[in-house]
């Protein structure tokens, strides 16, 4: 499970010198913004401050990005990303569906606690240029159908309890995506033990009873 959520990692250290260098600016530079995002608000938050606290000069960040919502759709666009590769994998293997819901449930809260994409993936606000807030929208709306499929699929085989999936899929999302609210990056908990005990919680959910 380690080499599959480090899947991302790998295809990082698999680019050119150059899109390596782009890359960790940009992360350098979301995780600036993260802190201005929190500080005043995604809407009070202006590419200045965000420049300011990236240690910038306004022209280099607008090198990079050309507005705040396109540092917001770089980080919700990646960690779909993740989601969507753990997606897919939990589809293509064997094996009961419960285990597989577990290790997607998993994956999708490390995406969420994580590093500086997860502490800026959860803002409760969409980029407002339409064309970005698309792209995302038809992501969000994959990863949706395919975990009704994965539930449909336990309804099938019994082991997951009969409801309708597309309520079901609403409380498991829901479970997972309330982490970041509560989560504390120095409690006494790691990134990984939230996770199991979140994935564990939101799975359980779903078996079929008796």
């Amino acid at each position: 499970m380690d080499q599959d959520l480090n899947k991302h990692s790998n295809e990082t250290r698999g680019m050119n010198r150059r899109e390596r260098k782009r890359e960790e600016a940009c992360l350098d530079i979301l995780g600036a913004a993260t802190q201005v995002f929190r500080e005043r608000g995604f809407a009070g938050a202006g590419m200045r401050e965000i420049a300011a606290a990236a240690g910038l000069s306004a022209a280099t960040l607008y090198y990079y990005f050309h507005s705040k919502d396109e540092i917001l759709y770089f980080c919700q666009d990646r960690t779909l990303d993740r989601t969507l590769d753990a997606l897919q994998l939990a589809r293509k293997t064997r094996g009961p569906v419960a285990e597989r819901m577990m290790t997607l449930a998993m994956t999708h809260v490390l995406c969420l606690i994580e590093g500086v994409e997860g502490t800026a993936a959860h803002f409760e606000v969409d980029p407002v240029t339409p064309g970005l807030r698309e792209a995302i929208t038809a992501k969000r709306e994959r990863y949706k159908d395919g975990i009704c499929a994965l539930i449909a699929l336990g309804i099938r085989r019994k082991e997951f309890r009969r409801c309708k999936p597309k309520f079901a899929m609403r409380g498991f999302l829901g479970a997972l995506n309330w982490t970041p609210h509560w989560y504390q990056p120095d409690g006494p908990d790691s990134v990984q033990e939230v996770a199991r005990h979140i994935a564990e919680y939101a799975v359980a959910g779903l078996l079929k009873r008796g």
